[in-house]
């Protein structure tokens, strides 16, 4: 796969998405959105890559969006570059695979939400973030949406009514990320993270994943409903079969994908 403002690496099972605009602070154009989309749709259809790490090339992770794009622009035009967006964070999490951010650096507005939607992060304690919009009079509205449910209300307004950076420690600590290192270890703390989820079925993570999404905003009445469907669904698979065998007979299940 070959992109202007994105590049592709595999590693493994591991595909490795980089944003590649460091000359820009990686800011979120329409053609980088359009083409992470169009990288992490191939990721998703193939089935020997177990898990992604979205990284970012330069110092800073993602700086939001491109402002050169923001300016004079009529409503259809800011419709489009939303719903652009709006689809690629779904993608993230509508594909089979975790996602992964590793973030090394800032990552501000649209950035910091990418980051909220990725299914696990890890970031360099040399890391920021923040949700400035209100500082420049355009509210991180959509950024929002994933930052409240990452992070909750009162917190999660804190950081787009003030527009002030957290750090990396206070991210953790709120549950933007999963942990953040060493700048010297980052790398290798996402890709030993990547190894852990790949241990598992890849058909058990996927299915896992869907319904993670599916029941987190479901009252629980009808959590518990779709669960249970999930999960007797799940039990008949060969992995499921697999696994539970496996653990019984104390040794390493081989996983088949079904």
């Amino acid at each position: 796969m070959t992109f202007e403002t994105v590049s592709f690496t595999r590693e493994g099972d591991i595909a490795v998405v980089t944003l590649n605009r460091p000359q820009r602070r990686n800011a979120l154009s329409a053609q980088s959105m359009q083409e992470l989309i169009a990288c992490l749709d191939a990721v998703g259809r193939d089935s020997t890559l177990r898990t992604v790490i979205l990284a970012a090339a330069g110092k800073v992770f993602c700086s939001g969006h491109d402002l050169s794009e923001m300016t004079g622009r009529d409503i259809t035009e800011y419709r489009r570059i939303f719903d652009i967006c709006t689809d690629l964070m779904t993608k993230i999490q509508s594909i089979p695979q975790p996602v992964i951010a590793e973030v090394q650096g800032l990552a501000t507005a649209a950035g910091c939400q990418l980051v909220a939607t990725c299914d696990l992060a890890v970031a360099s304690e040399e890391a920021a973030f923040a949700t400035p919009g209100v500082k420049i009079g355009l509210f991180c509205t959509t950024p929002m949406v994933a930052l409240t449910r990452a992070i909750g209300r009162k917190r999660a307004f804190q950081m787009l009514v003030t527009g002030e950076r957290i750090d990396a420690r206070t991210a953790a600590e709120w549950g933007l990320i999963n942990q953040a290192v060493p700048a010297g270890e980052l790398q290798s703390a996402t890709r030993k993270l990547a190894a852990k989820v790949a241990e598992a079925s890849p058909l058990v993570v996927s299915l896992g994943k869907q319904a993670y999404y599916t029941q987190i905003d479901l009252d629980q009445p009808k959590a518990y409903a779709y669960a249970k469907e999930v999960m007797s669904m799940n039990a008949l698979a060969a992995d499921a079969q697999e696994g539970m065998g496996a653990f019984l007979e104390k040794r390493k299940p081989c996983w088949v994908g079904k």
